[in-house]
Order: structure tokens, then sequence, then C-alpha cells
């Protein structure tokens, strides 16, 4: 049987549930059939590159090649071995490609298989339009939406008895015997019933019953747990609303439960930070729709987030006509399938969609490129890696290693947008110059040096990961520093080029970074408005300069604790107006004097309300 040694390397693991991700990480992968092998070596690429750039080759992902799919079959006579599953438990963290699943016969799903065994209750897919990607609707750009979809639950649990075996038939019998009314509602459920309705046809009786069997389990845990992640993820990111999609109209007490079970464990785990469509139900009985309307309307005027429900197949046709008006997404998983790939094709296709697929509570995660495995393309060099590179891009977020995944994501923006595309963009871009897989990968690369401006690299450790753990989830009461920092800080070397430093805030819209500690020096700060001041008012050229030629030190801290009354009275005390939130001695966030007005402005609006 062959197998693959797992190089040198470190081990990701998970303390009091946060990743601890080492610089040089085991990161197993599979490249997938199909077209896999193609899109990985454009992808593993990109991620080399994004992380060599984005850390001065102080980081390094150790790869390792595990075997799934028809390559496994090839070498050990296994579609999964064992070998597999082990390394995907160890790592903790992996990514993969395309792999075959037989329709009608032959292996179970690869996908759903490892999902199940390593127990990734949560399917991430987040759906949003790049600048410059084709799309069938008008207005792409409305849709951004992250879908938690269930992964162990449902119909996709694979409890299901293929018609005419004696499964079937035992299954079928033990509904007929111990409860007869539903039994009857089985249409073909016996000789009979089937032989009446081809005597109606005029065809020949057969005397038997060909009824394929499946089992639908939702539970209270699985629903809890997903809709929990779905929530802690929209408090984390601060979106709007999470919505509940379900068919509980008709499945009232699996997909029904799970809508109930949803805004129950909303309320009881989320209380302060959620207003629920069920909350407004019970106002409405005893108040009226004017009241429940009202309270509803004051609660999300105080930043808490909206809890709602809708039927599947309305919501179907809702995220194509009002997009704008979904956020987060909380599903069961057949409907999550469904819905995932429709959103896709709103901006772009499941071929640049991405998704992963998360246990919150083990810290396993395995990334995965959402489309089929287009074998008549394979070895073509061909297709367009988006999805992979995507997925590889939520991996290293999962990772923190947020840097280097907002390379990817900027250069694969100005990529697409200079209008160099696989072919299947091509054929819908006016314009559009047709590359290789490779190719792509290959102007992908060469997009992250214009991104960051690697001229001024060599020599210099210049930005830090984002100081944000992916899977902290820590929450603070409302009235504290903590509940209202901005959680995404971003570090940057005193010895950073200025120029590149102001490059990266205009990119990515923030108005400050923080100056790691060097030199003896504590941590610093540097702001919009110290460039202001000390190089646009003077007419100060910024090329040759770094940060620490403006940055301000020492830094001016507090702790996620505080009260704002604290917060505010040491940015009058210093006369500041952002103070940056350190926990053990390391940047977890920043608070700023508009961040405090605006929460005095909403709490001023509910206490109105309230008299």
């Amino acid at each position: 049987m062959a197998t693959r040694t797992a190089p040198e390397g470190e081990i990701i693991s998970i303390k009091d549930g946060k990743l601890v991700v080492p610089d040089r990480p085991i990161i197993p992968f599979v490249e997938g059939d199909g077209t896999g092998p193609d899109i990985w070596r454009a992808s593993v690429r990109v991620f080399d590159a994004a992380v060599e750039k984005a850390y001065g080759g102080k980081r390094k992902i150790v790869w390792h090649e595990v075997l799934a799919g028809e390559k496994a079959f090839r070498e050990t006579g296994n579609w999964l071995p064992d070998e597999t599953v082990e390394a995907f438990q160890r790592y903790l963290v992996g990514i993969k490609g395309p792999l075959t699943t037989p329709v009608g016969g032959g292996i179970r799903s690869l996908n759903v298989a490892l999902r199940q065994l390593l127990d990734l209750y949560v399917c991430l897919r987040p759906v949003r339009h790049f600048r410059g990607v084709p799309s069938p609707v008008k207005h792409p750009e409305k849709v951004d939406m992250v879908i938690f979809r269930e992964n162990t639950e449902d119909l996709y649990a694979g409890i299901e008895y293929r018609a005419g075996t004696p499964e079937a038939q035992k299954v079928l019998e033990f509904l007929r015997v111990t409860f007869p009314k539903d039994f009857e509602k089985i249409r073909f459920g016996t000789a009979e019933k089937t032989d009446a309705f081809l005597q109606m046809l005029g065809a020949s009786p057969e005397g038997k019953v060909e009824v394929g069997v499946g089992i639908k389990p939702i539970s209270r845990i699985g629903t809890e747990r997903l809709v929990g992640a779905a929530i802690q993820y929209a408090i984390q990111f601060k979106r709007k609303s999470v919505t509940l999609v379900h068919k509980g109209n008709i499945q009232k007490f699996s997909e029904g439960a799970f809508r109930d079970w949803g805004y129950e464990y909303a309320e009881r785990a989320f209380g302060d930070y959620v207003y629920t469509w069920s909350q407004w139900e019970r106002t409405r009985a005893v108040q009226g729709e004017a009241a429940a309307n009202a309270e509803q309307s004051e609660a999300l005027k105080a930043g808490r987030i909206l809890i709602k429900d809708a039927i599947a197949d309305i919501t179907l046709q809702q995220v194509l006509t009002r997009p704008d008006e979904f956020d987060v997404i909380a599903t069961p998983n057949l409907n999550g399938d469904y819905l995932s790939d429709a959103l896709a094709a709103q901006v772009g296709g499941i071929g640049i969609a991405p998704g992963g697929n998360i246990n919150y509570v083990t810290g396993h995660a395995i990334f995965e490129a959402t489309h089929g495995t287009a074998p008549k393309y394979a070895n073509l060099d061909k297709v367009n890696p988006g999805s992979v590179i995507l997925s590889g891009d939520m991996m290293l977020r999962y990772m923190g290693w947020i840097e280097a995944a907002d390379l990817i994501v900027a250069a694969l923006e100005r990529t697409i947008q200079q209008k160099v595309v696989t072919y299947d963009f091509a054929r819908l871009m006016e314009g559009a110059r047709e590359v290789r897989t490779s190719e792509f990968a290959d102007a992908m690369i060469a997009n992250m040096d214009r991104v960051i401006g690697d001229e001024h690299r060599i020599g210099h450790d210049i930005v830090s990961p984002d100081l944000v753990r992916p899977v902290e989830h820590e929450t603070f009461p409302r009235a504290t520093v903590g509940a209202l920092m901005t959680r995404n800080v971003v570090s940057v070397a005193g010895n950073a080029p200025l120029s590149d430093t102001t490059h990266l805030m205009r990119s990515r819209g923030i108005t400050s970074v923080v100056v790691e500690p060097s030199d003896g020096k504590g941590w610093g700060i540097m702001t919009m408005r110290d460039v202001l001041k000390k190089v646009v008012r003077d007419d100060v050229r910024v090329n040759g300069m770094t940060v620490d030629q403006i940055a301000t030190r020492p830094l001016i801290t507090i702790s996620p604790e505080k009260t704002l009354a604290e917060c505010a009275a040491l940015m009058l005390e210093k006369n500041i107006r952002r103070v940056v939130v350190v926990r053990d001695g390391v940047p977890v966030g920043i608070i700023s004097e508009t961040d405090i007005f605006r929460y005095v402005e909403e709490r001023d609006v509910v206490e109105q309300a309230a008299h």
C-alpha cells in the first residue's frame, strides 16, 4: 500500500478554544480528481507566494499530500484510506480539491464521509461578487451572504435503503404495523396500490413493491451548534441578520423544529445581542403589530442582530429579487446545498465559490473546492482555479494568517479586473485575455507585488498578521470596551517603508496601524492624522521614510474589560481619538471616539423608547 510520509514541520493545536498556529504548520492536502491536479499546481503556488510575500519568509506552510478519490484507489485500492482521515484528524486544518462521487451507486460520497468522520458540522460558504466577474444578474454586487449549512444531519446522514431490498421492505413493514395511518400516506407502499394504478394505464400487474426509503434526522443539539456558530459569526463580523431557512411549513417536526430550536437558542444564549421574530410574534399577540414593529425597530437601532426565518422555496426566489435583505443564513443540509450553488451562480458560478467544513469545538477544518472534477478537462491546464484559491483564502483566515489571505483576494480582484481570466470567464467578458490555469496563477503572483510594493520588501518585515484569532468568540458586556472595539488590528514593523504602509492602509480602508516593538521601544501607533501632520503639511516625500519616523510611542492602551466611562476619561485625559485595546500585552482591537458616540446615540434611542 502506498503511503505519504509527513514532512518536517509543526502541528497546529487548539487550546482554550483558540487555534495555536506555528510558523511552519503541516497542512495535509488532497489534490483531487479530474482537473484537481491542474488546479492544485496553480493554487499552491499562489498560497506559497502570498505567505512568502506577506511575512518575508518568517512563515511557511509545510504541505503534506494525503490520498483520496481516484488516485487513492489506484495506489491503495481504497477510495478513502484510514491514513488520510488520521492525517486530517491529527493536523486539524487541511484543504482538498474536487473528488469523484459516482451517482446512483459505487462509492459513498467522499466529501460527506470526511465531514461525518471528523464531525465537521458547519459547511461555511461565503458568497460575494468580485468586481469584473461576469454574472447573469444586473446587480451581483448586492450579493454578500455567508451560508452556514448543517453538515452532519438531514437526508445527507445517508440513512436510506434501495427500493426492493430486504432492508427497505423491513422499514415499510415496520411502518405498516406500527404506524398504519402514516403508512397509508406512502402512495405505492403495497403491491395492491401499484397494480391498481398499472391497471388504470392498461398495463399488466407486477405484484411487487419498489419504494426507496430515506430517513431525515434533525436534532436539537445539531441545530443549536449550527445556529450558535452563525450568530457568533454575525456578532464577530458585525453582520445585521441571521436568517433560518427551512421547509417547516411542510416538514413540521424536522425543519419546523430546526426553526423553533434556532429561535429558542438565539434568545437563550445570545439574548443581549439579538432580536428574534419569535419575540416580535409574542409582542404582537399581547400588544399589537404596531408595538411589535416599534420594538423591533428600536432593537435594531441599538445594534442588535435580527434573527428571522424564511421558507426555503421563497428564499430561492428572494435571493434573486431582494439579495440585500439577506446576510448570514443558517439552514439544514439539503437546503444549504441548493442555496449555496444557486447563490454562486449569481456571482460567477461555483468555479469561483469557496467552501469550508468546520468543527468550531475541536478546531478541525477542511477547506475545499465546491465544483466537480470536470474530467473532460483533466490535464489540459484550462479550468478556473478560483474555487480552490478562495478556499485557501478561507483557510488562511481560519489560521489567523490574515495578511496572506488579504493579499490573495487583492491579487485575484486585480487580475480579474485586468480581464486576465480562464476560458469560463473569457467567453463571457468583452476584451478578455484567455489564459491557462497556470498562467492565471502567474498573473496573480505578479499582481501581489503590485498590491504591496515588493521592491522594498527585502530586509523588512512589513506587515504582521491581523491580531485576531480565527476561533476567538469571546463576548463582553455591552457597555464595555471589548463589546465596541473593532477587532481587526493590523501591525507593522517600525522599519517598514512608509510608502508601502500607507498603500496598505488605503487598499484595506483602515485609518491606523499598530507599530510593533523594536530596539527597546514598546508598541506604538501610526494614524492617517500622523501622515497629515508630519508628511502632507510639511510637504515631505514618503520615499525612503519608515513608519518609525512618524509613529507615536509609547502606545496608550486599555483592557477590553474596562467600562466606556473609563475609556472616555482616558481619551479626554490624553487628548486622543482612539485607544488600542490590549490583552496579555498584545493588541486585540481598537476603540475610537466614533464607536463610543454611536453607542451613546443608540442607547439614548432605546431608553427614550422604553419611557
